[in-house]
């Protein structure tokens, strides 16, 4: 199952109330991509970066995870995501650290400060299906943490 909820009221950030989450979405009919919004008014500097999470969570079935990526609007002004691409996997929601909180770690490589307000476009969400090699041995661990834990056992 494949679905947007808000993370649990005790870890939301920035002073955001679960009924004020604006929901991933895709903007048209043929979009692969949802939009996530930034719950915060935020500037970046040139040559900075900012993390900015987004209150919600995604679920996906086991053998699916997505990825986030910046806009292209955001990209003709200099700001990328500071690993160019995020992938995240099915077991990051409902982690114990944070509630599957997405974040977006967002990277100004212009020459003038990026500007986010509460309610702009900070990235979008792309769901996809993954495969594994027939021959791999049984994984037994389970994910803790949220962001950037995954090598953190």
């Amino acid at each position: 199952m494949r679905k947007f909820a808000p993370i649990r009221p005790d870890m939301l950030m920035y002073g955001q109330k679960t009924e004020d989450i604006k929901m991933p979405v895709r903007a048209t009919k043929h979009a692969v991509c949802y939009d996530c919004y930034s719950p915060i008014d935020e500037v970046i500097e040139a040559g900075d970066t900012k993390l900015i999470f987004i209150n919600c969570k995604a679920y996906c079935n086991e053998d699916e995870g997505f990825m986030l990526s910046a806009t292209s609007g955001m990209g003709k002004r200099g700001v990328m995501l500071a690993q160019g691409v995020g992938i995240i996997e099915s077991d990051y929601a409902d982690c114990e650290s944070n509630d599957g909180n997405i974040g977006f770690m967002l990277f100004n490589h212009g020459k003038e400060p990026y500007i986010v307000k509460k309610g702009d476009k900070i990235g979008q969400i792309f769901f996809f299906k993954f495969l594994t090699v027939d021959d791999e041995e049984e994984i037994k661990n389970v994910r803790k943490g949220g962001f950037g834990s995954t090598n953190k056992q």
